[in-house]
């Protein structure tokens, strides 16, 4: 395997789930090169490819489905926020989230809806048809929590989404 080759891996290896754009700025290779390198290692099975929500991210083969999700969703930074709330607070009723995150509740569902849609936390509903929510899987949610660090573009994109909630929020007023 050319030198080239190695350190793509190498560097997809400490970083899975990267997106090919973060991947290419991280690298000194051009991007006609990464593609390459990155093809050559999906068709030796050195690596796996998956979309989540209209962004493709990179991992090596190790990670099943539920790691490769979780780590695609924790790259965005308000899921990310709201996973670290749980596992400090939970269980938890989604108005203390969205009061201690500063979000709207929109924003809130919106991360929800994909975090529960992959195992990653239960809504529970009691008697009185109260949301609680919870990790379904702490210990190995906050194992892959620890390896992932939301890129500048995709905090940008949370921070943006989040104006336009807020906008939003306040001509309902």
């Amino acid at each position: 395997m050319s030198d080239t080759r190695q350190q793509i891996q190498a560097r997809i290896g400490t970083n899975a789930g990267v997106h090919f754009n973060e991947l290419v700025r991280e690298s000194d290779f051009a991007p006609g090169q990464v593609q390459y390198h990155v093809r050559r290692l999906l068709d030796d099975d050195r690596l796996v490819r998956e979309e989540f929500y209209g962004r493709t991210h990179y991992y090596p083969p190790e990670y099943d489905e539920w790691e490769r999700a979780a780590l695609a969703l924790f790259r965005r930074e308000t899921a990310r926020e709201i996973v670290v709330y749980l596992i400090e607070h939970e269980p938890a009723a989604p108005d203390d989230i969205t009061a201690a995150l500063d979000i709207a509740r929109s924003t809130l569902e919106y991360h929800l809806d994909r975090l529960v849609d992959h195992d990653l936390v239960e809504k529970r509903y009691d008697e009185r048809n109260r949301v609680t929510l919870e990790l379904a899987a702490p210990e190995a949610t906050g194992r892959l929590l620890a390896t992932v660090t939301p890129t500048v573009p995709d905090r940008l994109l949370d921070r943006f989404t989040r104006l336009v909630d807020e906008l939003l929020a306040g001509t309902d007023e």
